[in-house]
């Protein structure tokens, strides 16, 4: 089998590891802000409480759709800028446009619109970026790639919650609000991930772009077949040769993704609920308790920020299998302890469990999944990797709303509970999964 990357790639300096990463400061602002603040804009803009899965759809199946397909047409690209570079340009670009347009929505329709552009654009860039760390980098220094990742996931992720509590915090007023009754400060820190969106990741192609391609390896690919038949019999191929460590991996995403998307659509509501005693998403109670889930959230992320390189050692003695598993299990704790908490600054207790599972999800799998598949489909293989994110979350935008009154009693409390049990069991399938080595 003809390697598709040389076995002699340079090792890069820990600088280096940091700026090639630094791409994901813009790219996990923007889903920090998504993460944060749709499901109030939704509700700001007339959406009832149940259908919010449903309109969190967009993330999901854009993400099945495009993320697999641009990951295998990168395995195969050979423009002049690289093999991955041309798609996480484009892509944050993109992103960057409907950021800067998303607190605008003049309506509930157009906002839920313009969140399928804005997150088929960050799916454009995510697994190309992905699968230029896994390039870029020789195989004993990946954990250090894909933690370094995480790690800009929790700091991106923490200023993203906090901003509109930090712009509060200089004066601005968290009770003006916009046309269409989005705060402004809101609306401040949409703008502020515009700006980042692009221009970070345009810094890490400049001071880390890709290692040209073998001239053996340049033939291969121009003689392969290109366009979207030959994309997509590829997925199906890598389908068919997936390696026993990544089917395992499906396991624990099914209920990890699950899981966090529980928490992330229902922890405002539940904060509005048990800390401030209302639903009405219009009250000034709702939008304090937007507001300390930024501060909370951005907690968590710090604690992600932290624990991504505090885990490195543990990773490198232990096997990145068992640390999940720990922080999985710390994290299920958090989520069931928090519905009982009506004080504000016992809440930051939970986030620190929620912190440790955040930082691992966004490094351990991937130094699991780094190591099982083989280089020249690491596109393919880190997309579809990402539709065992997706169809977890399309399965709870479809599940939960079915469950919300009937199960769960309508109320975004049991919710968060829900979460718990699903990352506990998270924990328990992640032991089961194979370190491997890739062929």
């Amino acid at each position: 089998m003809t390697l598709a990357f040389p076995m002699n790639k340079p090792r890069l300096s820990a600088s280096q590891i940091v700026n090639m990463n630094a791409g994901f400061l813009g790219i996990q602002f923007s889903f920090g802000l998504q993460q944060a603040n749709m499901s109030p804009i939704y509700q700001m803009l007339g959406a009832d409480g149940k259908d919010l899965p449903y309109l969190w759809l967009a993330g999901p199946i854009t993400g099945l759709l495009v993320q697999p397909l641009i990951g295998a047409m990168s395995d195969r690209t050979t423009h002049r800028w690289g093999r991955r570079t041309p798609y996480f340009l484009i892509g944050a670009l993109i992103c960057s446009l409907g950021l800067l347009a998303m607190p605008f929505s003049p309506a509930l329709w157009f906002a839920a619109g313009l969140l399928w552009i804005l997150d088929a654009a960050n799916n454009v860039t995510m697994e190309p970026y992905r699968a230029y760390v896994s390039d870029r980098l020789r195989e004993e220094q990946h954990a250090s790639g894909f933690l370094t990742q995480a790690s800009f996931t929790g700091l991106a992720q923490t200023l993203a919650y906090l901003t509109p509590s930090l712009l509060v915090g200089l004066g601005l007023s968290k009770d003006a609000l916009g046309a269409n009754g989005i705060p402004v400060v809101t609306t401040l820190a949409f703008l502020i991930g515009a700006l980042l969106s692009f221009t970070t990741v345009w810094w890490s192609v400049r001071r880390v772009p890709e290692l040209p391609l073998p001239p053996q390896e340049l033939a291969r690919l121009r003689a392969l077949p290109r366009g979207l038949g030959p994309a997509l019999a590829e997925i199906g191929a890598a389908l068919r040769d997936m390696p026993p460590t990544m089917r395992r991996l499906w396991w624990m995403a099914l209920f990890q993704w699950y899981g966090m998307m529980c928490y992330w659509i229902y922890i405002v509501p539940m904060l509005a609920a048990t800390v401030f005693g209302t639903a009405d998403p219009h009250s000034a109670g709702f939008r304090d308790a937007s507001l300390l889930n930024g501060q909370v959230g951005g907690f968590y992320n710090a604690v992600a920020f932290v624990a991504a390189f505090a885990m490195l050692p543990f990773t490198r003695r232990l096997g990145a299998k068992w640390v999940h598993a720990f922080a999985l299990a710390c994290a299920a704790a958090g989520m069931w302890a928090l519905p009982g908490i009506r004080d504000k600054a016992w809440l930051f207790l939970p986030m620190v469990g929620i912190g440790l599972a955040w930082g691992s999800i966004m490094g351990n799998p991937y130094v699991l999944l780094a190591g099982s598949i083989p280089p020249e489909r690491a596109g393919v293989y880190m997309g579809i990797f990402n539709m065992f994110i997706v169809i977890p979350m399309l399965i709870q935008a479809v599940t939960l709303p079915l469950i919300y009154d009937s199960l769960l009693g309508g109320r975004p409390e049991n919710v968060i509970r829900l979460a718990g049990v699903l990352l506990a069991l998270a924990a328990l399938c992640v032991l089961r999964v194979p370190s491997e080595k890739s062929p």
